[in-house]
């Protein structure tokens, strides 16, 4: 194997070995550094000639000339299975080298280990007992020298390491058993049941009991007939625990807003709870409880000032919570799962399956909506810190990753596998670096150029071009210049009669109402002991015509019963085939339909008023006479055939 030994801080020719042709490039993430002060102009990062530039990363839209982006390594052989809860960056021993921690699941979820990188090396890699769920890095104490700690959710346990070294372990309090649960297996223990009564009875508990199963259980329901008693003889002298698992975990400052603040971690469980732990002896401060289990956490504020907590859980719900609530304030109802939470300064993007992204504010009211080219598979926030600009990225199934700063399109980039997680911030001595892997565990990594400046979709910076148009103002016209005299000159007599119109309409209005509840011509009762809204509809163009009449209970909660109603025509000018209707029970609320036809006999195209007669209500021993009882009338009137 030939190599090539070369400074880190310049690219370097990749390695060549016979047979195999190129490998992976080194990349160049050292780059000579300038203080502050004598940063005048953008420095300049060394790049692959052209054709180099190709044939290492062939899935570049355009060249580094057009690009935000600096192609700085790609490796599809990483064999790196995570997603973005999983990666943190962080200067882990104080030396202003910033490493990426990954939670690696392993290949086919078997083998999970924390591995950590130090630029596209592998500098670190400790087994897991268990599949890792999230992992962050956070300050524990103020005590010097200031190095971040890593924490890494898995299983029950959160891991704290310092210096890439074990620190602590916070394990999760049990939860008590179900009684039913522990009886059977005393029974087992006792050997009073066999273990395929045993498997009945505990998948019956399983079904309809409230609290779940412990984990010794339900791994006895998966085993085969034969592997049963051998596993009971191995277990039933065993206490019975029940314990849940960590689902999320993200970070929440304690007092200060500092960036180098001391935080707490916020751990989301199985068992639908949120905790805040202490960062120093690492005891629950708080617990909170959900109506459903955590997916995505994301935390504004400090613990003990006022903080927001927004969880979106496996329900299809986000929920809002504060720092006295222990439950939920405010509840987002999504129309699909969510795939993705992200707060970018007050607002709450979230992705969901339908392939969109969606703006909320913290009460809950939608801001916008982004429909997708492909389906959403991971969501992380973009942060430049020297612009401040903050932006949500989205990793597609198509290969695409879309920078979005609210509903505008920042960036697009391609990649040559789907993005799986995404993670972008300080990486060596590069300030913007995003980090992705793939689906098929490789690694890209990419550095944001110091004059790249995202503008959205792809216009000018600044205010739009038609802000600086002059509007064609016409010119004032004589008429418009008298109108105006007029105006100054007879205000108050124009007030007053407009004012005297205004009081015209008012009274005709109140008679028409008049009228019609003298008439019986409104279609809602003004009664209170029969409650109904009438609405009639004619429907065809003769000679035969359609009459649909809609009753409508208009009560809170008393429901009619008993009530008839009579249509009153001209049989000399309409024939009707059903003119009394025996009307069923009216529920509150509900609009009944009850139809009929109507046909003119007329063939001169005579037309007439049909009139409603009703309501007839049968209130048995208590009912009045007929003729005692108000009639509500309504006039139809059908157009005349053709």
């Amino acid at each position: 194997m030939n190599l090539r030994v070369c400074d880190s801080r310049s690219l370097c020719e990749p390695l060549v070995e016979p047979g195999l042709g190129l490998r992976r490039p080194y990349p160049h993430f050292r780059t000579p550094y300038t203080p502050h002060s004598q940063r005048l102009a953008p420095a300049k990062v060394s790049s692959p000639p052209l054709g180099l530039s190709r044939l290492l990363f062939p899935f570049s839209p355009s060249n580094e000339a057009s690009s935000k982006w600096l192609d700085a390594h790609y490796d599809p052989m990483a064999n790196i299975h995570t997603f973005s809860a999983c990666l943190a960056l962080a200067d882990l021993h104080g030396d202003g080298e910033y490493k990426l921690v990954v939670g690696d699941l392993g290949p086919g979820g078997q083998h999970p280990c924390l591995k950590v990188l130090k630029g596209p090396t592998v500098l670190t890699e400790t087994p897991l007992p268990a599949l890792p769920a999230a992992a962050a890095t956070f300050l524990m104490e103020q005590h010097e020298p200031r190095t971040p700690a890593l924490a890494l959710a898995s299983g029950p346990c959160v891991y704290v390491y310092k210096n890439l070294r074990p620190y602590f372990k916070f394990s999760l309090p049990q939860l008590p058993p179900n009684p039913l649960e522990l009886d059977l297996w005393n029974q087992a223990k006792e050997d009073r049941i066999d273990p395929l009564t045993l498997k009945e009875m505990l998948e019956g508990i399983r079904e309809k009991a409230e609290v779940p199963l412990s984990v010794q259980s339900l791994r006895f329901l998966q085993l085969e007939l034969s592997e049963m008693e051998a596993f009971v003889s191995q277990h039933k002298s065993k206490s019975i625990k029940r314990q849940t698992v960590i689902t999320t975990m993200t970070t929440l400052k304690k007092n200060l807003a500092d960036e180098d603040a001391v935080s707490c971690l916020v751990l989301g469980t199985e068992n639908k709870e949120l905790l805040v732990l202490d960062p120093e002896a690492f005891t629950i401060l708080t617990k909170m409880s959900l109506p459903s289990v955590p997916v995505f956490l994301e935390v504004s504020g400090q613990f003990d000032v006022e903080f927001r907590l927004a969880a979106a859980c496996r329900d299809g719900n986000i929920y809002i919570l504060r720092r006295d609530s222990r439950r939920p304030k405010y509840c987002i109802e999504l129309s699909a799962q969510p795939v993705g939470l992200v707060r970018v300064h007050k607002v709450l993007v979230v992705g969901s399956t339908q392939e969109s992204l969606h703006g909320f504010t913290h009460k809950g009211k939608k801001l916008w909506t982004v429909q997708m080219p492909a389906a959403i598979l991971t969501m992380n926030l973009l942060e430049q810190r020297s612009r401040g600009l903050q932006a949500v990225m989205a990793g597609l199934a198509n290969g695409e990753v879309r920078i979005y700063h609210d509903k505008a399109l920042l960036n697009v980039i391609r990649t040559p596998d789907a993005v799986t997680s995404l993670c972008f911030g300080r990486y060596g001595r590069e300030d913007n670096t995003l980090i992705m892997t793939t689906r098929g565990a490789g690694l890209i990594i990419k550095i944001l150029k110091r004059t790249a400046v995202f503008v959205e979709a792809g216009g000018e910076a600044g205010p739009p071009a038609a802000q600086a148009m002059k509007l064609s103002v016409p010119r004032k016209t004589r008429l418009y210049v008298d109108q105006t005299l007029r105006e100054r000159e007879a205000g108050t007599a124009m007030h007053r009669t407009f004012q005297t119109d205004l009081y015209l309409l008012r009274l005709r209005a109140a008679r028409a109402y008049v009228q019609a509840l003298e008439s019986s011509l409104n279609p809602v009762s003004v009664t209170t002991r029969e409650p109904l809204k009438l609405h009639a509809v004619v429907q065809g163009l003769g000679p035969t015509f359609k009459l649909t009449l809609h009753l409508q209970n208009t009560s809170a909660a008393r429901p009619i019963l008993g009530l008839l109603v009579c249509f009153l025509y001209n049989e000399v000018l309409y024939a009707l085939p059903r003119a009394f209707f025996k009307v069923p029970l009216l529920v509150p609320g509900l609009s009944y339909p009850l139809e009929t036809f109507v046909e003119s006999l007329n063939d001169k195209g005579i037309s007439d008023i049909i009139k409603v007669g009703g309501p007839l209500v049968l209130h048995g021993e208590d009912s009045e006479s007929e003729g005692d009882k108000a009639s509500d009338t309504r006039y139809l009137q059908p157009p005349q055939p053709l």
